[in-house]
């Protein structure tokens, strides 16, 4: 298992390919503040009910100076057919073989995906039935817990946030926080 990044540390680098085909580097948003987020696989109900919430509130936190990157441990394809339909307003990286993940040290837990059923099932009954994001095939490990880093412009983690459960991600008020910080000091 990797070890488990904190804030203060530089961001690991990387390249890799989003599923239009454009390469992407956490190098490229050097100069602007990014979430760099890990899902589990694409057909994935609340991995998909978090980008639904992420792309509504994309134009506020990109007014802050906010991108966003989206990595699912599903092959392009599979993205396009699950969580590309919702065209969200940022990449989505495949890494089935789970390289980017090691890199940053996210985890898989069977604890974790038992917890989330009795934690979350009113959210997951939301995100299948009301939001309609049926799951599908399941690439890579079911019990991936997700993970979130918020780096700044400077390349350091200003926060890593290690899901304890499969649909636990660092809360948006947490995220807006660090922004404000930042514009605050400015």
């Amino acid at each position: 298992m990797s070890k488990r990044l904190t804030a203060g540390e530089i961001a690991p680098d990387f390249q890799a390919t989003d599923q239009l085909g454009n390469m992407m580097s956490l190098s490229n948003f050097h100069g602007r503040w990014l979430l760099l987020s890990f899902y589990r696989y694409a057909s994935c109900p609340l991995c998909n009910l978090r980008v639904h919430e992420l792309s509504k509130l994309h134009a506020e936190l990109q007014a802050y100076g906010l991108d966003m990157l989206a990595v699912f441990q599903s092959p392009a394809e599979k993205i396009d057919t699950y969580v590309g339909n919702q065209h969200p307003p940022f990449p989505l990286i495949p890494d089935p073989q789970q390289i980017l993940y090691k890199r940053y040290g996210v985890i898989h837990s069977w604890a974790g995906f038992l917890i989330a059923w009795i934690k979350r099932l009113p959210t997951i009954s939301h995100a299948v039935f009301r939001q309609r994001y049926l799951p599908g095939t399941v690439e890579g490990g079911i019990h991936r817990i997700p993970a979130d880093f918020l780096i700044r412009p400077d390349g350091h983690i200003a926060e890593a946030y290690y899901g304890r459960d499969i649909g636990d991600h660092m809360p948006i008020d947490r995220i807006r926080q660090h922004l404000h910080a930042s514009i605050a000091h400015n």
